[in-house]
């Protein structure tokens, strides 16, 4: 080729050349500028800005590298911005830029990043993907330690170790990673370890700012307790608020390891708790310290804020906390804490113990919980070779005995009889047979009596049993047996030596009164009056005394008797007043009897005798031939009177006055007025009979016949074979032959239902059904009886149908009969039984209004013992507490307290605790349930309400761990009453809700 085209060819390829360079370098600045913007704009943060101008840079440029550079920038920015689907904009730049110099910076800024804004398990996602053979020394560092720092936020200690141990020597990281290895080491209770790794940091500020807690800990946890204390005084004055109060904790808990508990408790006090709450050892701890101290006022204030604890701490906590009351002298709450104690097993010792405390103190005070024998009888079941065996056999006997259980100490001492001497027996035989006695169960105390007679031991529990035995057999109308039970008492030469000995005389006198052996009736009764100083007594032995001359028609003798009565001013000076009047008309001093008789009926207007005065008035008067006033005395009795048994009576007599005198229409008049007023009596019968004289004297004899056919109870033909049937039966009943005496009245009564005798027939037949114990058809004749409102057994008869239906508890039956009886009744004791049982009828009925009507009149009754009036008492009180009126409520239980017994008087003691807590005498209303628990324990029900009283006052009161510990206590032990424990579930969840707010141990919802 010539030169010429040789220069052309060279000058066309350089400016084409040239050409094609300036067109690249144009377009390349252009894209660099760019790609500098964004970088510049990705430098200062500005990551919006900077990811926007990256895309367009990657969206516009040919350059490989350009576009994988503002690809890894772009997602950069976007995981800066937390934007969603950041990471998989970074995934797909290492997908699509495989070969990028940024693949691995990529991965290692991003989990930088997310390190360094405490995103440790998305740094750990990123450092994963790491490729640590193409790392320098220097990012290989700051990637061990970021990762190891990253696994242990993420709560994977191991792993973290095995990065941070390859960094423990760096000089940038070193020490931080020594202090996170020990750290580890120290969350994982390598105390040792963590020390070591500690003890090598060389860091000023590190251990300035952070090491000298984790050291004083670690001594204290390695027991180094005085290095700890050291370390601990020491770092105080640079902590803040949190750690001062864990360092106190710390400088406490080493005083109390070193057992220096008076320098522990300023420190213990000082502490906080975790987030402001202590726990249960926290309050065991400073508790300790106290007791140790002597103090035991406040290590109780510490010990009872330990609720619901159950491990070796709690049952450590629990039984000092009893020790501490004992010193206190607080018996009842030291058996809880016993009780809880003893129900642990972390510490055997501590178990035995608490449970031979506990046993003791049951005895001592009584236990609302459980029997006290069965606590006695439960550690020796657990402990049978233990040092306190003999000990815990004789509280066992005396629990039985002390708690009135006496049933079941006998039970004990027969299947154990070397638990006790046979003189303990004998007592237990007597007071068994005494508690039996009072329940009116007579067969049964015999039996005991005579058990307690089988042991002679005590001389003086000897004759008690001959006198009680003897009085059993009085009480069973068996008056031959206890008059040689008596007999036998009066000639043991220990009798005089007994209380029971000053009756003597008395019951001797009524044996014989009761057998008709009236002689020595006098004889005995005028014995008890010279040797008894009881006022009532001698009062009732001078009537008695009065009868019997009565009976045997020495009327001067019982009209001296009577006057004696009457001058001491008892219950019955009306029956002694009436007596004397009719005396002297059996001694022919008929105006004497008539001015007695009078001045009775002025002195005694309430006298149940009064109706009885009045027909001996009328009849006295007519005897004198004073026929006007006797007429006016018949009139007076049946106008008060009409439904007394006299008032028929005395209308009759009215009619016989008529017919004497020849007054034949006026005699006819009273006499159809006795038929048609008081049917089917006696007396309407004979009012019959003499209006057939009448009628026939007046010769209307037909008249009499038409009269008489209208008359159901009438059976004139067959009168003579009424007789004779009713006499044959009254024969063999007098005879005693029960069963032939049944059939025969039986067969009276199915051939002469309205005989002459039906209604004496009813009534016999009635009785004799009873005693056989036929309840059902001793009812239905009673009740036959009962409907005759004026017959001689009208009284009788109720009183019996009212027994039966009360003793079914059948008050809605039981009421009209009670109301009749009430209404009917001549006998005192007859009444105050029918108002009585009205009064608890009305009560079960709701009706409060009544039941305090009636109350008040069982109050007011004359000659009433304690339990008629305890239960008048207590239905005042509960119809009060009905009503709202709880002023009265508290008021009556008051009065029930001084003389109720039994079941009566653990619910007025119970009452006597719950207004004492209602008043806030709380401290007051524990001694009366701790005085319930003691007496009353066998009466359950009283002694889970009184439980969850206790409680109430217990809390309130400061001592959360016993009133938690009681409420706890009646859930398990009482669950037969659901009231009662519905109210102590709510109660426990109440406090345990307040006490969790200051005891981190106390789970709310745990109940």
């Amino acid at each position: 080729m010539n030169r010429r085209i040789t220069a052309f060819l060279f000058l066309f390829f350089l400016g084409f050349s040239l050409l094609c360079t300036a067109q690249e370098t144009k377009i390349y600045n252009h894209g660099k500028k760019q790609f500098q913007d964004a970088l510049a704009l990705y430098n200062n943060q500005q990551y919006q800005a900077a990811q926007a101008l990256f895309e367009k840079v990657k969206s516009s440029t040919d350059d490989y590298e350009t576009e994988a550079n503002s690809s890894y920038y772009a997602a950069n920015a976007a995981i800066r911005l937390n934007q969603r689907g950041a990471d998989k904009l970074m995934e797909d730049f290492v997908e699509r830029y495989p070969t990028s110099t940024k693949r691995n910076s990529a991965f290692m800024d991003v989990a930088d990043y997310y390190f360094e804004t405490g995103k440790y398990p998305y740094a750990l996602k990123w450092y994963n993907k790491v490729d640590k053979t193409a790392m320098s020394k220097k990012d290989e560092e700051r990637f061990n330690f970021n990762n190891g720092y990253s696994l242990y936020a993420s709560k994977k200690p191991k792993e973290a170790e095995s990065y941070l141990s390859r960094v423990s020597n760096s000089a940038k990281y070193g020490s931080q990673a020594k202090y996170y290895l020990g750290y580890i080491a120290y969350e994982q209770d390598d105390y040792e370890e963590a020390n070591a790794r500690f003890d090598k940091i060389t860091d000023p500020k590190l251990l300035e700012e952070k090491l000298s807690y984790y050291q004083a800990d670690l001594n204290f946890k390695l027991g180094n307790f005085e290095k700890a204390i050291e370390m601990a005084k020491k770092q105080l004055p640079k902590s803040d608020r949190r750690e001062i109060s864990e360092l106190n904790k710390i400088i406490g808990e080493s005083y109390f390891n070193l057992e220096k508990y008076g320098e522990a408790i300023p420190y213990l006090k000082q502490y906080k708790g975790k987030r402001g709450r202590f726990n249960n050892t926290d309050y065991y701890l400073l508790g300790y310290s106290y007791y140790k101290q002597g103090d035991f006022e406040s290590a109780i204030g510490q010990f009872n804020k330990i609720i619901g604890g159950d491990n070796s701490v709690a049952q450590n906590a629990y039984y000092h906390l009893a020790e501490c009351y004992l010193k206190l002298d607080k018996k009842s709450e030291a058996l809880n804490a016993f009780r809880n104690a003893s129900q642990m097993d972390f510490n055997a010792e501590i178990e035995k113990d608490a449970l031979l405390n506990y046993a003791r103190l049951s005895y001592d005070i009584g236990n609302a919980y459980e029997p006290v024998p069965q606590v006695m009888t439960a550690y020796l079941d657990k402990y049978p070779k233990d040092e306190h065996r003999e000990e815990l056999q004789e509280l066992l006997v005396d629990s039985y005995i002390t708690s009135k259980n006496f049933e079941g100490a006998l039970t004990l001492l027969e299947k154990n009889s070397g638990y006790a001497s046979d003189e303990t027996y004998q007592k237990v035989a007597f007071y068994s047979g005494v508690e039996l006695f009072i329940d009116n169960k007579y067969e049964e105390a015999l039996e005991r009596f005579s058990k307690s007679l089988k042991k002679s031991e005590s001389p003086i529990y000897e004759a008690r049993s001959q006198y009680w035995k003897a009085e059993s057999a009085y009480r069973l109308n068996r008056f031959d047996d206890a008059l040689v039970g008596f007999e036998q008492f009066r000639k043991n030469t220990n009798a005089k030596n007994v209380e029971e000995y000053k009756q003597l005389d008395y019951n001797l006198g009524y044996c014989y009164f009761k057998i008709k052996n009236y002689k020595n009736a006098v004889t005995f009764f005028k014995n008890s009056i010279k040797n008894n100083e009881d006022e009532g007594l001698v009062n009732d032995a001078y009537l008695r005394l009065g009868d019997s001359y009565f009976v045997t028609s020495s009327y001067k003798a019982a009209i001296s008797a009577y006057d004696e009565a009457s001058k001491l001013d008892g219950p019955e000076r009306d029956y002694a007043a009436f007596q004397k009047a009719i005396c002297n008309g059996f001694l022919g001093n008929n105006k004497a009897k008539i001015e007695g008789l009078n001045q009775f009926i002025n002195r005694y207007p309430k006298s149940a005798l009064r109706d009885d005065a009045l027909f001996e008035l009328g009849n006295t008067y007519v005897k004198t031939d004073q026929e006007r006033q006797g007429l006016e005395a018949y009139d007076k009795l049946i106008a008060q009177f009409s439904r007394s048994k006299f008032a028929p009576r005395a209308l009759l007599r009215q009619g016989l006055v008529h017919y004497n005198a020849n007054r034949n229409e006026q005699a006819l008049t009273k006499l159809r007025n006795v038929v048609s007023e008081y049917p089917n009596t006696p007396e309407a019968k004979q009012a019959v009979a003499t209006a057939k004289l009448v009628y026939v004297d007046l010769g209307r004899v037909s008249e009499y016949a038409a009269w008489v056919r209208n008359l159901d109870f009438v059976e004139v033909t067959d009168s003579e074979l009424d007789a004779a049937s009713f006499e044959a039966a009254d024969r063999k009943y007098a005879q005693g032959n029960r069963e032939a005496a049944i059939r025969s009245y039986e067969d009276y009564l199915k051939e002469f239902p309205n005989g002459l005798e039906a209604t004496k027939a009813n009534f016999n037949l009635a009785q004799l059904y009873f005693s056989k114990g036929d309840k059902e058809k001793a009812l239905s004749k009673f009740k036959i009886v009962a409907q005759n409102d004026f017959g001689e057994y009208t009284e009788q008869a109720l009183t019996r149908v009212c027994e039966i239906y009360v003793g079914r508890q059948d008050y809605e039956s039981a009421i009209p009969y009670l109301q009749q009886l009430e209404n009917a009744a001549e006998i005192d004791q007859n009444r105050t039984f029918a108002q009585s049982n009205l009064m608890k009828g009305y009560y079960g009925q709701k009706n409060y209004e009544q039941t305090l009507i009636y109350a008040e009149k069982v109050l007011n009754a004359p000659k009433i013992d304690n339990r008629i009036k305890s239960d008048a008492q207590i239905m005042i009180a509960r119809s009060a507490i009905e009503t709202g009126d709880e002023q009265r409520a508290e008021l009556a239980f008051s009065e029930v307290k001084k003389i109720a017994t039994g079941e009566t008087a653990a619910e007025a003691w119970y009452y006597d605790a719950y207004f004492k807590n209602k008043n806030q005498d709380f401290e007051a209303s524990n001694t009366s349930v701790q005085k319930l628990a003691k007496d009353y324990a066998s009466y359950k029900e009283w002694g889970g309400k009184g439980l969850v009283l206790m409680a109430k006052n217990f809390y309130a009161l400061g001592d959360a761990f016993q009133a938690t510990y009681i409420l706890e206590s009646v859930i398990e032990n009482f669950a037969e009453f659901n009231d009662i424990v519905a109210e102590a579930r709510g109660e426990l969840a109440l406090i345990k809700s307040r006490e969790a707010e200051i005891n981190s141990s106390v789970n709310p919802n745990e109940n």
